[in-house]
């Protein structure tokens, strides 16, 4: 394998870079011109390339403006063996600033790859592809299918790429392999709760007070009130390598009218992160209750607690632990280090396959963490060298599922 990968290393990092070039930002979230660039480059590869647009109601519903999720499937023997899916998005975060490459230029400088998305996760197109295209010129004994599920919601929670593709019918898959990095394998993570909480009360002169409802001063007791539910999840350990406790954040607050009128409404915006241990919908119900019985007895404030978004952690499933050793013993040939399985604190639509009962994990071309690559921040770049290494591991991983 390791052969015929480098004999096309060159195209690969070509490949990578004109994916690159082509902005996917998420916010706004237009992201079908690059599938249409990377369906191009996948023909030209010679794969056959699905290609599934996602209804703009639904797209429109999930703040974004167009998805268009790929899908390449190939066959080896019968077919009999297991179907896997490598999945990989291609909408990447707006590039902010502080750059100091131009974030969609591409530029490879001293081993490394720099641009918006390199790292997370366009270059996991490149490796799942280019793994596929070895698997395909050293097929013999193989038997099942592999499959590329190219997606574009990652950053918007993976609710018309995935979760869509897997609701759909489009796939049904015996285990994943959804992005991350080299130097581990990712068998769970965080989970993610956004909610908004609205506080209404009545509007009154600042001189009068007591003729309205504070609906900042009720937003106080509901402050304090998940500022104690922080101290208190801080004492919750999991038991999850990689992943320490549950969190809680307050990461927007709003309201009022002017600076002599008391507030007749104040929003908060909540983030609370999910360890593989909880329950979504029951940790949900239990910050309700809360926020709720945070308002002193007899108030005529009102409150209103409204999900935005809520994301399940990767939990480990059987059947996991034969892509871990499928991986490991490639990886240790071709990095000189045992790569561990682990937990990561941040969430993935990787969850989505995990949700719907697929063993996942995540694998794929990266340094040892988010923090070396700058994903998500200026200068984000990837080591050429771990896009190589990923891909031969990968491809060795993939062979090995499939005998």
């Amino acid at each position: 394998m390791k052969a015929l990968i480098e004999a096309r290393f060159e195209e690969q990092v070509k490949f990578l870079r004109k994916l690159v070039k082509v902005p996917s930002d998420n916010p706004p979230g237009d992201t079908e011109p690059h599938a249409m660039k990377a369906a191009k480059l996948l023909e030209k590869l010679g794969f056959v390339v699905e290609q599934h647009p996602v209804p703009e109601p639904f797209v429109r519903q999930n703040g974004m403006v167009s998805v268009t999720n790929l899908i390449v499937r190939e066959t080896f023997g019968k077919g009999k063996g297991p179907v896997i899916a490598l999945n990989a998005h291609g909408d990447v975060v707006p590039p902010g600033d502080g750059w100091t490459k131009d974030p969609y230029g591409a530029e490879i400088d001293n081993g490394a790859m720099y641009g918006r998305g390199v790292a997370v996760s366009k270059s996991d197109f490149a490796t799942y592809a280019f793994a596929l295209l070895a698997l395909k010129e050293n097929a013999k004994g193989l038997n099942g299918t592999v499959e590329l599920h190219l997606t574009y919601d990652e950053e918007a929670g993976g609710f018309v790429g995935p979760k869509w593709i897997l609701e759909q019918d489009l796939s049904k898959p015996d285990m994943a392999i959804s992005a991350g990095f080299s130097y581990a394998i990712t068998t769970a993570h965080n989970g993610c709760l956004h909610m908004e909480v609205i506080l209404r009360g009545k509007q009154a002169h600042a001189a009068m007070p007591e003729t309205g409802h504070d609906a900042l001063e009720a937003a106080t007791h509901v402050l304090q009130a998940v500022y104690g539910e922080r101290a208190r999840l801080a004492k919750i350990k999991s038991a999850q390598k990689g992943i320490d406790t549950p969190k809680i954040t307050v990461g927007l607050i709003s309201g009022g009218i002017n600076t002599n009128v008391v507030p007749d409404r104040v929003a908060l915006r909540l983030d609370r992160r999910l360890i593989p241990e909880e329950n979504g919908e029951q940790v949900e119900d239990a910050l309700i209750e809360l926020i709720e019985g945070a308002l002193p007895k007899g108030s005529k404030v009102e409150v209103e607690c409204r999900r935005i978004m809520l994301a399940e952690p990767l939990r480990e499933l059987p059947g996991v632990e034969k892509m871990v050793a499928a991986i490991q013993k490639p990886a240790k040939a071709e990095l000189g280090v045992k790569v561990q399985p682990t937990g990561v604190p941040l969430y993935t639509d990787a969850r989505h396959y995990s949700e719907a009962g697929i063993p996942t994990i995540l694998y794929g071309a990266g340094p040892r963490s988010i923090l070396e690559a700058n994903a998500h921040g200026a200068d984000e770049h990837l080591q050429l060298s771990d896009l190589k290494s990923a891909t031969v591991i990968v491809a060795e991983a993939l062979s090995e599922l499939l005998k």
